[in-house]
C-alpha cells in the first residue's frame, strides 16, 4: 500500500536500422538469403546494446515504419522477424525515402547522437539520395550503410511456396531469369555523404562488432527521465507483529497450562 516515486535516468544513442525488404533480398548467394542475413545482423547488434534506443524502418518502392523509437529491444526483435517483401506494395529500392522517414524518428529537442544504419544489397537504386542525405547529416545524422550479398557475380531469386519450396526464379518481360548482383559503390556514396561507413556484412560477427566498438565509443547523453509510482513494502509491520504474538506467547506459556489443566478436559483423577 502507499506509493513512491523513482527517477529513472538513462543514456545512449538513438539508432535506427533501415532494412530494405525488395526482391532482390531474396537472392541466396549469401546463406540463407541476404534478407535473412541482414536480420540476423540487426538483431545481434541489438543484443549488444545497452539503453539505447532504437527504431526499425523497412523498404524497397517505398518506406515504411515497423517500430517507432524504443528502449524495447524485445519488441523489436520480434517484429524484426516478421520483415517481409510483401508488407510493402511496391518494389524497387527507395533509399531516398528511408532516410526521410528516419529522419523523422528522432527528437530534435534532445541532444543524443543519431545513427543511420541502412542494410541493403544497394540493387535497383533509382532516387536520388543527395538531398536527403545532406538534411540527415544536417541534424546531425550519421548514416551508415552495411552491404548483404555477393558483388562479383549475379544471382538469381527464387520464388517459394508458402512451405518455402522454390517454385522457380522472377524473371523479366522477355521471359529471361532476373540476376541481381550487390551494388557496393551505391552504398559507399550514401555513407560517404552521410558521414558514416560502408561496411561489407557478410561475416556476421565482424560487422556487429564493428557496430558494437562503434557505439560505445559514441558519447552518451540523458535522453530519458522517468518518474513513475510504486508500492512500498509493508510487509516489517506484519512480520514485526508475528514476532510480539510468539514473543507473548512465550510468556504466557506456564500460565496458559495450569489454566488449562485446572479445566480438567480429560477428566483425569
Amino acid at each position: 500500500m502507499g506509493t513512491k516515486l523513482e527517477t529513472v535516468k538513462r543514456q545512449g544513442v538513438d539508432i535506427v536500422f533501415a532494412l530494405d525488404v525488395s526482391k532482390s533480398m531474396l537472392a541466396e548467394d549469401i546463406a540463407p538469403n541476404r534478407l535473412e542475413k541482414a536480420k540476423q545482423i540487426i538483431s545481434k547488434i541489438v543484443d549488444k546494446l545497452g539503453s539505447d534506443r532504437i527504431g526499425i524502418i523497412i523498404y524497397a518502392g517505398n518506406a515504411y515504419p515497423l517500430l517507432p523509437i524504443t528502449t524495447d529491444h524485445g519488441a523489436a526483435k520480434m517484429f524484426l522477424q516478421s520483415a517481409n517483401p510483401d508488407m510493402v506494395s511496391s518494389q524497387g529500392t527507395a533509399i531516398n525515402e528511408a532516410i526521410k522517414l528516419a529522419s523523422s524518428y528522432y527528437n530534435n529537442d534532445e541532444q543524443t547522437n543519431r545513427f543511420l544504419f541502412i542494410i541493403s544489397d544497394g540493387e535497383d537504386h533509382q532516387d536520388d539520395t543527395s538531398s536527403a542525405i545532406a538534411q540527415a547529416t544536417k541534424d546531425g545524422i550519421k548514416t551508415y550503410t552495411i552491404g548483404v550479398g555477393d558483388s562479383s557475380k549475379g544471382s538469381p531469386i527464387p520464388l517459394k511456396d508458402r512451405y518455402g519450396v522454390i517454385q522457380g526464379y522472377k524473371k523479366d518481360s522477355q521471359g529471361e531469369v532476373v540476376l541481381t548482383q550487390m551494388n557496393e559503390s551505391t552504398l559507399e556514396e550514401i555513407a560517404e555523404k552521410g558521414n558514416g561507413k560502408y561496411i561489407l556484412g557478410n561475416r556476421t560477427k565482424e560487422t556487429v562488432d564493428y557496430v558494437e566498438d562503434l557505439l560505445i565509443k559514441a558519447e552518451k547523453s540523458e535522453f530519458e527521465t522517468k518518474q513513475f509510482s510504486d508500492y512500498k513494502d509493508q510487509f516489517q509491520w506484519f512480520i514485526g507483529l508475528g514476532l510480539l504474538f510468539f514473543i507473548i506467547d512465550a510468556l504466557m506459556l506456564e500460565k496458559k497450562t495450569k489454566w488449562i489443566q485446572k479445566l480438567n478436559l480429560f477428566n483425569k483423577e
